[in-house]
């Protein structure tokens, strides 16, 4: 969607301190890509979920008009945000009116959140602004998800299980990680990346703290698979990918209207949503999507970083 963001997290590539070049998507290719999806969703009688991501989405002016969009030819919304926007009541509204899913990435408790978000009282307004929305959304009887998200590295993965226990209190339904990568900020990696004793405690911990979260009501993401991917980085293992089916369920489009199975490789398939004009069109695309993979992969596809082939969200 954008380019650009209200925070500065010292492992994001949208850190407003960095000198990022500020691209939007057109909001004219959105408008005819909902139409081919609404298409798609009515030939196939398949659900489609459409989800916005940043930068941070709620600062794009397009947002709203274009939700109202989507949601209007019958699509499921969702968003992942840093909450800043949160506190708005409008803003609140809007995402109980249209949207199906919200994420909120949240890093640890008080002082570690509001550190390493460069957001003074980023922890208690966020989670004001959570709690507020889930109040909203039990008096209208909203069927909103609401999930947090929380990027594990050395400074804040022994605390994960108490963060988890305290964000499941503002009425939170779901909770994912990822471990700290390397890509978006080689600076910062080395010193903050989990380690392996990190990891075996995270195994050892994690059977016992989702069987605690769901006495909360909240549900942990994140099944064997993405664990072994996990400890796999750690120890520097490989995983090829020979023939990935990602695109059979999941595409996703960059800010210039590229389209690809993974975040990882729109340049490389150099294929635009501007040429799908129809739901056949779409179809054709992900079987062409799939072969030229199999016949010509990527080179990330020799080591796959991606966590939707590692069933981040079982």
């Amino acid at each position: 969607m954008l380019n650009h963001c209200n925070l500065s997290c010292p492992f994001c590539a949208y850190d407003k301190r960095l000198d990022i070049d500020g691209s939007q998507a057109q909001p004219e290719q959105v408008i005819a890509f909902i139409a081919v999806l609404h298409q798609w969703q009515v030939q196939h009688r398949r659900q489609v979920l459409l989800s916005w991501l940043g930068g941070e989405p709620f600062l794009w002016p397009e947002l709203e008009p274009l939700t109202h969009a989507a949601h209007d030819a019958g699509l499921r919304i969702s968003t992942t945000t840093n909450g800043t926007a949160l506190n708005s009541p409008r803003i609140r509204r809007h995402v109980l009116d249209t949207y199906s899913e919200l994420t909120v990435s949240i890093d640890g408790f008080t002082d570690f959140h509001d550190n390493r978000r460069g957001w003074k009282g980023a922890f208690s307004k966020l989670k004001t602004g959570v709690y507020d929305l889930n109040a909203e959304l039990q008096a209208c009887a909203s069927s909103l998800t609401l999930r947090a998200n929380v990027v594990l590295m050395q400074d804040n993965v022994r605390t994960f299980g108490e963060l988890c226990h305290e964000i499941a209190s503002w009425g939170i339904d779901e909770i994912c990680f990822n471990q700290l990568g390397g890509r978006d900020r080689p600076e910062f990696y080395p010193a903050h990346r989990l380690s392996l004793d990190d990891i075996t405690w995270l195994e050892t911990e994690l059977p016992a703290l989702r069987t605690s979260l769901e006495q909360q009501g909240t549900r942990l993401i994140g099944g064997d698979d993405y664990l072994r991917r996990i400890r796999g980085t750690t120890l520097g293992e490989v995983f090829p990918v020979p023939e990935c089916r990602v695109a059979d369920s999941f595409l996703f489009i960059d800010e210039r209207g590229y389209i690809a199975p993974c975040s990882f490789t729109p340049d490389h398939f150099a294929r635009n949503i501007s040429e799908i004009k129809t739901a056949d069109d779409l179809d054709s695309l992900i079987d062409d999507l799939l072969t030229t993979q199999k016949c010509r992969p990527a080179v990330d596809c020799a080591n796959c970083p991606s966590t939707q082939q590692f069933a981040k969200w079982e």
